[in-house]
Parts: C-alpha cells; sequence; structure tokens
C-alpha cells in the first residue's frame, strides 16, 4: 500500500529525524543514515505529527491525515523534555509534568496556526518560548527564575522561533521573512539581527549549533542559510552530560529495516542518559557575515545616514537545495563540526558541511530519499 509523507522532524541534536505518514511513521539515524524504526498501521494509520527526545524511546505521536491512527484533535505541536510535556493549541500552550501527565500551567497565545513553541532541553535549565498576546510578541517563561518576559520581535506576525538548547538564546523570524533576530532570553536584549534576502519569504525552521557560535536557516526559497553569530551570542562551551538522551533506539542493521527493539511503549519514561552529542562547530579564528558594499561609506562618510538594509548582515554560508524539492525543509546542526542536516516535504535527506572560515557555498556529503519513490531506491546522489 502507497503511503504519502505528512510530516517531518528533527530531533533537539538532529542526530535523529522522523516522519509521519499516512500509514504510520518513521524514525531515522542522521549520521550514518539509515532506518532505524518503522511501524506501521495500514489503513487508519496516518500519523500527523512525530515528536522525539534525543535519541530514545519516547515519541510524541498525533494522528493526522485524511484516515488518522488516532481521533482528530485540535493539536498543533508538541515538544518534550525528561521532565515536561509541552503541547500548542491555537490560542493556548499547555505544559504538562512528564511523570503524571498534570496539568501545570495554562499560557493563552495570539492565534498560533502553526503551532509555534520552543522549550530548552539540558536537564538544569527550563525554558519556554511561545508567541505572547500580541502580534509579533514572544513570551518567554523562565521557570527556574519564575519570570515572564516578553518581547516584541517583529512587526508581522511570528512564522517561527527556536531556543538554544540551555534556553539562554532565542532566535525568531516572522511572516516577512527577510529579517531573523537573536535574542537574549534572561533579558530580552536584541543581540544580532541578521537579513536572509530582500525578498519576503516562508521561514520554516531556524536552529541554533550547540553553543550558539552558528545560526541555521531554511525557507521556502531552495536556499539553506548559515549565519556567523557575534561573541555577544556565542556561549561558552556546554557540558554534554546537560543534555538528557536516552534508551537509544536500537539500530537496524545496514540495509535492514528497524523495529526490532524500537519502542515498547510511545511514552516509556525509566530511560536512562547517555551522551547527548558533540560539539557542532569549531570555536577557531574570527567570523563575520558579509555585508553591503554601501555600508562602507559610512566608514569614509559617519555623517551621511544608511538605510537599514545597507548595513544589514548577510550569510555566511549557504546550501542549495536540488530545484526539484517542494515545500517544507527543516534544517539542524549535525554532531559533525560545521556539518548541516536538512530535512525535506520531498522526502529527500541531505548532509552537507561549510567552512567555517571562508564561507560561501557547503559541500553536500551525502543525499538519501527517505520516503521512495515507485521504481526507485534510495542512497547516495550520483
Amino acid at each position: 500500500m502507497s503511503s504519502s509523507l505528512l510530516s517531518i522532524s528533527i530531533n533537539q541534536d538532529a542526530s535523529c529525524f522522523a516522519c509521519g505518514m499516512t500509514t504510520g511513521f518513521k524514525v531515522f539515524s542522521a549520521d550514518p543514515y539509515r532506518e532505524t524504526f518503522c511501524r506501521g498501521f495500514n489503513n487508519n494509520g496516518g500519523i500527523g505529527l512525530v515528536e522525539m527526545l534525543f535519541r530514545c524511546n519516547i515519541l510524541a505521536i498525533v494522528g493526522g491525515g485524511p484516515a488518522p491512527k488516532y481521533p482528530p484533535t485540535k493539536i498543533r505541536a508538541v515538544r518534550l523534555r525528561r521532565d515536561r510535556i509541552v503541547v500548542a493549541l491555537e490560542h493556548k500552550v499547555l505544559v504538562y509534568n512528564f511523570a503524571d501527565l498534570k496539568l501545570l500551567s495554562q499560557i493563552e497565545t495570539v492565534s498560533n496556526v502553526k503551532g509555534l513553541v520552543a522549550v530548552s532541553s539540558v536537564a538544569d535549565s527550563t525554558v519556554l518560548a511561545c508567541p505572547g498576546l500580541h502580534t509579533g510578541q514572544v513570551r518567554i517563561e523562565l521557570y527556574d527564575r519564575r519570570q515572564t518576559k516578553f518581547i516584541s520581535a517583529h512587526n508581522n506576525a511570528l512564522s517561527c522561533m527556536a531556543l538554544s538548547l540551555d534556553g539562554k538564546r532565542l532566535c525568531t523570524a516572522s511572516e516577512k521573512g527577510t529579517l531573523i533576530r537573536v535574542w537574549n532570553t534572561a533579558d530580552g536584549q536584541n543581540l544580532q539581527e541578521l537579513r536572509r534576502g530582500a525578498d519576503p519569504a516562508i521561514i520554516y525552521s531556524l536552529a541554533l549549533s550547540r553553543n550558539c557560535e552558528w545560526l541555521a536557516v531554511s525557507s521556502d526559497k531552495g536556499t539553506v542559510h548559515v549565519f556567523a553569530l557575534s561573541e555577544a551570542v556565542t556561549l561558552p562551551p556546554s557540558d554534554d552530560s546537560a543534555l538528557v538522551a536516552s534508551d537509544t533506539f536500537q539500530t537496524a542493521p545496514s540495509g535492514g529495516k528497524g523495529g526490532e527493539g524500537g519502542p515498547h511503549d510511545m511514552l516509556h519514561a525509566d530511560a536512562q542518559d547517555v551522551n547527548g552529542g558533540a560539539s557542532s562547530s569549531n570555536g577557531d579564528g574570527a567570523r563575520t557575515n558579509p555585508t553591503s558594499i554601501f555600508s562602507m561609506v559610512k566608514g569614509f562618510v559617519p555623517a551621511i545616514p544608511l538605510p537599514k538594509y545597507f548595513t544589514s548582515e548577510w550569510s555566511f554560508a549557504q546550501l542549495r537545495l536540488q530545484e526539484s524539492e517542494v515545500g517544507q525543509c527543516i534544517v539542524g546542526f549535525g554532531a559533525t563540526p560545521n556539518s548541516l542536516v536538512v530535512v525535506t516535504a520531498s522526502g529527500s535527506f541531505y548532509r552537507a558541511t561549510f567552512d567555517p572560515f571562508k564561507g560561501g557555498q557547503a559541500t553536500q556529503e551525502s543525499f538519501f530519499k527517505f520516503v521512495q519513490e515507485a521504481g526507485h531506491e534510495g542512497g547516495d546522489a550520483p
């Protein structure tokens, strides 16, 4: 029976990705690429959302598609921590205790059809970001400090947001899709503003590298942009032991199917910690994003005011996807330094690397089709 793709997602450290389909769902390892788990439901088995908790056997799945596996719900997104389950509805965000599913808090939001919500991943920091009650506003819950912050992030409605693993940095984009802003969640300060392009675009995903040295952006323009982040944004090296990644999926043999030793319970709370992965970027050497040639005018004639566009920071490195890619694409930073993981709604997986000193065009290292086309097998790009 043929199966169509309904959703794609990348886990917290981009070591795995998952896809919901009209007949079940699959989980894949990103490096090395291989299918690690597959659950098929045949008829009436549509899975609209799949959310992972690092590489462990804990999954949140939501029915979807024309014949959903589970009754239709108003859930727009789910985010997982070891101690919390966060559910985004169109006008509300619900926070549950993981152990007993007790509702801890309800947060009212502006209309949130995309289910925008982000939560920190490390065990010793609990930060949540979601839309506020006004257009372009972000609400930040600093649970450890029992504080709530509001940031007027954009004039237009929000289209995407992401937190660093420790929740200290937040990046946002609006529906216009030209500017990305990076914020300090502790005080709401705007630390850096970056320009994806001049034309409007739909921003599909934002990703911060482990120590916030890099920011990756994917959009409907078919190019993944990587920006170098300033010293004000970059964080000191993190302690990997603070990351929670538990009960890893049993990896299927190369060329085989996952499922043996897969999730014996969709919410298995007795998982054990494992290493969270390596740093995603090289911190040696200075990196700066290119700016318009007109920005040099300000240095020679300081009295001449320049439009903000001419002083914008543009992307440091770029990865151009194949022209056949249509629909959503999401990006994350891989375990290998200066590497990218890209998953598309066309069923494609890319792994690429970029030069941390020279920038420019990234190098595509591998390409696979994880949703097979009739009569074709997935594999490396020719």
